[in-house]
């Protein structure tokens, strides 16, 4: 592979982040919404999860003693 020299490499560098189609401010704030929303319901998701199997366990432990 060949080397390039810093500078053909910063050259480059330019180049390629031209190409970028950078988001909107709205589409940014609308899949950060998304995020937020859907960080949300996993959230009440593994809570539910989590009660249950915490009920189950301590069923369990109750049996024993």
């Amino acid at each position: 592979m060949a080397k390039t020299s810093p500078i053909e490499f910063v050259n480059q560098v330019k180049a390629e982040t031209a190409k970028v189609t950078w988001p909107t401010r709205k589409e940014t704030v609308s899949t950060a919404i998304m995020v937020v929303i859907m960080t949300a319901l996993l959230a009440l998701f593994f809570l539910g999860v989590d009660s249950i199997f915490d009920a189950i366990v301590q069923g369990l432990l109750s049996l024993a003693d």
